[in-house]
């Protein structure tokens, strides 16, 4: 369910991309108008991150994923409604307060029903429908666009993955309330769990280390990912010559490598785990071996053959959701699980606020030299600055102190 969800959490976002050159064109956009609708929904999922996050921390995983994804779909669908600019961006501002919802939700459930050592490969898993949904939207979408027009694209999206909520109101439960769960598997889903607490205010969550060990590796990171899912189809058709009939198969393979990496990266430092290495080792050098792997995408802009920029540009994609998988696990390491939605909640905050200003940042490097070059220079050395952060303020990634 967190798989299916996440997949259509990225068809729903990516779309904007696939579709921005006949999105252009119908609605009259610029460079920097496109960006501006990129930065109002960044400000919304940045908005929609610290609401939501502690709005599921109160209610609880099985109703509060419910109300974002519902929240989500109704925007999405109002996209193929609009009648103007301002409307999209009306429309794009609901969707990211909604889509907002999405990694505190599923994250809390990570932490509600896997130990510890099992948690970066089930985030792993679940991430990966990131990638799925960054596949499916160049296959699905041209197809109905071409067939039947943008608009439809939207509402036909919207309407069918509304199926979801249904199914996870009438399957999802609590480990301590599921019928199925015995007392052995309970006790063992809650061995390493931080020590329960009653409530932890805002304040208290701001003035520790370690969530800033995990929300400045977010805002230097996740607006990575932004661009390649806002910006990839862009860079390929004027780099390459690609339209919305051709892109298609180079994103398919970016994105196949992309999911690739979520899994390992969520397998590697759970076997190190396994194999007797602290999760402090373990997710450090699986995030250092994700850095390396990305480098290479500073260089992408000088490749003139297209197959060997869609390799070099999957391996840095698939770095990406190797470290987020290890990242993302961060706050139920740290923190007790009453907090986790919160802590999500800010760290998705900080890595939309780094959304909105590489959203104008790319705007006015295209607007002005039309070149890739110094966005793919700042892909290339952002992991290594967060994990050199990440060490900083959490050394031995050790958890939360909470007073008896």
């Amino acid at each position: 369910m967190l798989f299916a969800a996440t997949t259509i959490n990225y068809v729903d976002r990516q779309m904007i991309g696939v579709l921005k050159p006949v999105l252009q064109a119908d609605l009259g956009w610029n460079e920097s108008a496109y960006a501006n609708i990129v930065f109002w929904f960044q400000a919304a999922y940045a908005i929609g991150f610290l609401v939501i996050g502690r709005f599921i921390d109160r209610v609880g995983t099985r109703i509060g994923y419910a109300v974002a994804f519902g929240i989500w779909t109704l925007a999405h669908v109002a996209h193929g409604l609009v009648g103007s600019a301002v409307q999209f961006t009306l429309a794009r501002f609901a969707l990211g307060l909604g889509e907002s919802g999405n990694f505190p939700a599923g994250l809390k459930a990570v932490a509600e029903w896997f130990p510890q050592r099992e948690r970066a490969l089930a985030v792993g898993l679940f991430n990966a429908g990131a990638n799925v949904g960054a596949i499916l939207t160049p296959l699905l979408v041209p197809a109905i666009t071409i067939a039947y027009g943008w608009r439809t694209a939207f509402v036909a999206t919207g309407l069918v993955s509304a199926v979801w909520i249904v199914v996870w109101l009438a399957v999802y439960r609590s480990p301590a309330a599921h019928p199925r769960v015995d007392a052995t598997e309970l006790a063992l889903i809650q061995a390493d769990r931080p020590a329960a607490v009653t409530a932890l205010p805002w304040r208290r969550l701001f003035g520790v280390r370690q969530t800033w060990a995990y929300a400045i590796p977010k805002f230097l990171t996740d607006p990575i990912w932004w661009m390649f899912l806002f910006w990839l189809p862009d860079f390929l058709s004027r780099r390459y010559g690609l339209d919305l009939k051709s892109f298609g198969p180079p994103l398919i393979v970016i994105y196949l490598l992309s999911d690739i990496g979520s899994v390992v990266g969520g397998w590697a430092s759970s076997r190190m785990m396994r194999a007797g290495l602290s999760a402090n080792r373990a997710r450090k050098l699986t995030m250092a071996g994700c850095a390396l792997v990305i480098l290479p995408v500073v260089f992408v802009q000088y490749v003139d053959n297209l197959w060997w920029a869609v390799a070099i540009i999957g391996v840095a994609t698939a770095g990406h959701q190797a470290f987020s998988a290890n990242l993302l696990t961060l706050p139920s390491d740290l923190f007790p699980r009453e907090a986790v939605g919160s802590v999500v909640g800010i760290g998705g905050t900080a890595g939309a606020i780094g959304g909105m200003v590489i959203a104008k940042f790319i705007g006015f490097v295209l607007d002005t030299s039309g070149s890739y070059a110094p966005i793919f220079a700042v892909a290339g050395g952002a992991y290594f600055l967060a994990l050199a952060v990440l060490h900083v303020c959490s050394p031995r990634l050790q958890p939360m102190h909470l007073p008896a």
